[in-house]
């Protein structure tokens, strides 16, 4: 057991690019262009919390709200411009080739949450999945039902 943590403590400190880590922080330690964003994004939310995380070498900040009641993140860069906006949405309000897609997959299981997700300007599907045999899954669809790579 301690080799195998050892073995992946290396992976973490000599290939960062392949792992990332996210690390909770607080308002006051963003910068200054981030914490303007924040304050933004959240006039009308609730802000649950912002992490960073560094991937492909690359700052970024994950802020999680929630609006009426549903889930809401935001990926922000060191320069406070939004990346994506992840919203929970109920199933029937998005697209019917989305829908039947992620009714398949989850065929007997349990649908757990589905968000929109906006990427500028590309919009996909993403539903969590509690299978049939417990595990718990995701997937991402087209608004057109394809598999979003």
């Amino acid at each position: 057991m301690k080799l195998a943590t050892a073995f992946a403590l290396g992976v973490l400190t000599f290939a960062p690019g392949l792992i990332t880590a996210e690390t909770k922080v607080k308002m006051a330690d963003l910068p200054p262009a981030v914490q303007n964003a924040v304050k933004e994004h959240t006039k009308n939310a609730t802000l649950v919390g912002v992490s960073k995380e560094v991937e492909k070498g690359k700052t970024m900040y994950e802020v999680e709200t929630k609006v009426d009641g549903k889930g809401r993140d935001l990926m922000l860069d060191a320069a406070g411009a939004v990346v994506s906006v992840e919203e929970e949405v109920d199933l029937n309000s998005i697209p019917g080739a989305a829908k039947a897609a992620i009714e398949k997959k989850v065929a007997g299981g349990t649908l757990k949450k589905v968000e929109t997700v906006m990427e500028g300007s590309k919009v996909f599907y993403e539903a969590a999945i509690k299978t049939k045999a417990g595990k718990n899954t995701e997937v991402s669809v087209n608004a057109d039902g394809s598999v979003h790579k």
